[in-house]
């Protein structure tokens, strides 16, 4: 198994995906993404008891080095990450974004700067408490990597339950920009963690607030202006043209190039692939379409959303054979469950309140919604991966993997009855009826 290539490790993964959605489908019949988790969680769990009751078989060693063959980091942050928020931007209304963007931003940004304060805060506080040595500044780089929401799972969901518009499209929004200043919060926290090794270009004595400020500033508008130009230029080219297959090949290049050139120049790969998305998804989908190319190049994209989050999901749940955990950490885990609740909480309802100030306007049970809903995802568990040795890292690890699952099956298959709870019939029927024109 440790000989496996590329190719061969992408058809066992494709392969078990199939497998075990097909199981979900006929057995457990959870939404999607959830029982791909689930599903992966069973089986990961599977191995590690027939290991224990027949060690000399020797199968749990062979799948953890299968697993170890996988960079799941470098897999979903150099490519299938891009991919998905290109995915989920271009089926995303622009107009409608537009009309809630102070809440889509506040959200994005002061909320996300407060998730990571607050959960770095609360998670410093609890390992320190529990006797594990783990430095504040790596406390904070966990507090970056579990900020993002990844509301893949939920938005089926919400649909099903008739969220209103207003509200689906703050949770959309704020999930397509998190990803991306968290992205950048992460990679600015290490650096400083590692005095700069985290990036070449910066060495220990260049890791200053204004070397800081400077690096954001270039990953940040460096994204949004590579995302304007590959998504202006991808239009300019679909205008062109008329022949669906070519069209729908220009849009999967675009977010190829991006990620190439993105990881090249040290600008957000995520906001670019989101802004170019956003660019295709509404101009170049009105303007240098035909009916034909809209509808070809929505299954295209839809099968590329599914697909991906298939095998993302899958290594999520797969994930548990590579932790290492002892009674401590194993604690600390569980704890960070309801600590990452509050803080997502705090997160949502200082900005949200910030407005409501400014007299916007708000659906009914918004915070509520948005706080159960925010579930974390693969991103966290790639981030946390992609992590160097240091005093605590398996602590990180537990309590990330800890957090995403709860958020993933737990909250994700309720949020839809908090949503039928919350919010009368009335408002989720004219939903259902709008979505339906």
């Amino acid at each position: 198994m440790n000989g496996l290539s590329l190719l061969d490790t992408g058809a066992a993964l494709f392969g078990i995906a199939a497998l075990l959605g097909l199981v979900n489908h006929h057995l457990f019949k959870l939404p999607f993404t959830i029982g791909m988790t689930f599903s992966a969680m069973l089986a990961s769990l599977f191995v590690m008891g027939f290991d224990l009751l027949f060690p000399e078989v020797g199968v749990g060693p062979i799948v953890r080095g299968a697993i170890k063959n996988i960079d799941f980091t470098y897999a979903l942050l150099h490519g299938m990450l891009g991919f998905l928020l290109f995915a989920g931007a271009m089926h995303t209304d622009l107009e409608r974004l537009r009309s809630h963007a102070m809440p889509v931003l506040a959200l994005a940004t002061v909320g996300t700067m407060l998730a990571t304060a607050g959960m770095g805060g609360a998670a410093y506080f609890l390992f320190t408490n529990q006797g594990i040595g783990i430095s504040l500044i790596f406390c904070m780089v966990f507090g970056a990597l579990i900020a993002p929401t990844d509301p893949v799972a939920v938005l089926g969901i919400m649909r099903a339950a008739g969220a209103p518009k207003a509200l689906e499209t703050k949770v959309i929004g704020e999930s397509l920009f998190n990803d991306g200043i968290g992205v950048v919060i992460f990679a600015l926290l290490v650096s400083v963690a590692t005095g700069g090794a985290g990036d070449h270009h910066h060495g220990a004595e260049a890791m200053t607030a204004g070397s800081v400020a400077l690096l954001m500033a270039q990953e940040v508008i460096g994204g949004v202006l590579l995302g304007l130009v590959m998504g202006y230029g991808a239009y300019r080219a679909l205008r062109s043209i008329n022949q669906p297959n070519l069209e729908i090949l220009i849009s999967v290049a675009t977010v190829a190039v991006i990620n190439m050139i993105a990881f090249k120049l040290h600008t957000s790969s995520p906001l670019a692939c989101v802004i170019a998305g956003l660019f295709i998804g509404n101009r170049g989908r009105y303007f240098a379409m035909e009916d034909t190319t809209r509808e070809h190049l929505d299954i295209v994209w839809s099968f590329i959303d599914e697909a991906l989050n298939a095998l993302l999901f899958l290594l999520v749940g797969m994930e548990i054979l590579s932790l290492k955990y002892s009674h401590d950490i194993l604690i600390v885990s569980l704890a960070m469950i309801p600590l990452a609740l509050g803080v997502r909480l705090v997160s949502v309802s200082v900005p949200l309140a910030g407005l409501k100030a400014l007299k916007v306007h708000f659906t009914k049970g918004t915070t509520r919604v948005l706080t159960w809903g925010g579930l974390k995802g693969g991103i966290s568990i790639a981030l946390a991966m992609s992590l160097p040795e240091f005093e605590g890292r398996d602590a990180v690890l537990g309590a990330t993997y800890a957090v995403v699952v709860f958020s993933i099956i737990v909250q994700g298959t309720t949020v839809g009855r908090l949503i039928e709870k919350l919010i009368p019939a009335e408002e989720r029927q004219q939903s259902a009826e709008d979505a339906h024109h």
